[in-house]
């Protein structure tokens, strides 16, 4: 019971967490069915908790770091991890591969109507894993430097650094454990999802292929990086936030490029 109500308030606490989970469920849901969607929301969490629970404690692979448990009262906690902090890695590392899948594969265009072609040899690939990756780093570039500074708008200070980082506060470290986080949960999913596909038939429940589906995983990404640019912004961080906008417009443009050529990058034509 007492789970149930922590639980209760950590979506009362953390609204927006559980406002981008819904609209990862859904468009995961669209494109690969409940079965593949509940398969990577399971990866990825224990995944990224397990990397949190060991950079707390031996400082692998984000570097040494502490949450601070004022909420514990008022939220879910695993061990000494927020359950909202390792939840929010399935959603980032999922529309990051989504993004990698975009920029790979063929597409199908339609006037505005844009949709992706899926084709295994490019889904399970090493280059969309590392794509992956790098663009669920490339997220955290924008996230980390504002939630360090929770203290300054509703989320609160939740977690210290041992040691100042070289960004913003933050730690190269980190954005390297956030690297190799991407890659293993996405690379974890693939090999999963592949095993699970040829020898047991995965089902497809779920699955639908809807008009402009492919821009719904793109919208996710750049909605997560606009609500914290809009922080960035708004507790006077206006450094920050030049340089997060400028990351963000390279890879919106990078992105509008691909559409605008869509056979560009693809790793079979």
């Amino acid at each position: 019971m007492e789970t149930l109500s922590l639980l209760y308030g950590t979506v009362l606490l953390r609204p927006y967490v559980f406002i981008f989970l819904a609209f990862y469920l859904a468009i995961a849901v669209l494109h690969m069915g409940w079965a593949r969607t509940i398969i990577f929301t399971v990866v990825a969490y224990l995944i990224a908790f397990m990397a949190e629970y060991s950079s707390t404690h031996n400082g692998f692979p984000f570097g040494f770091y502490t949450y601070i448990d004022v909420t514990r009262n008022e939220e879910l906690w695993i061990i000494n991890v927020p359950f909202m902090d390792s939840l929010s890695f399935t959603f980032l590392s999922f529309i990051s591969y989504m993004m990698a899948l975009l920029i790979w594969s063929p597409l199908v265009k339609n006037g505005l109507d844009m949709r992706i072609v899926e084709k295994e040899s490019i889904k399970y690939s090493l280059r969309v894993i590392l794509t992956g990756a790098l663009l669920f780093m490339l997220l955290d570039v924008v996230i980390d430097p504002v939630a360090f500074l929770g203290d300054r708008w509703f989320l609160g200070k939740i977690y210290y650094y041992q040691e100042e980082g070289e960004y913003f506060n933050i730690p190269l470290t980190n954005f390297a454990g956030w690297f190799i986080v991407g890659a293993t949960i996405i690379y974890c999913f693939c090999r999963l999802d592949k095993r699970l596909t040829q020898k047991n038939g995965l089902g497809h429940t779920g699955k639908r292929n809807l008009p402009y589906q492919g821009y719904f995983a793109p919208a996710l990404y750049f909605g997560v990086l606009i609500f914290n640019l809009a922080v960035t912004f708004y507790i006077g961080e206006y450094i920050l936030g030049f340089c997060g906008l400028a990351l963000t417009v390279c890879i919106f443009f990078g992105l509008v490029y691909k559409i605008r050529n869509p056979d560009r990058f693809c790793a079979e034509r």
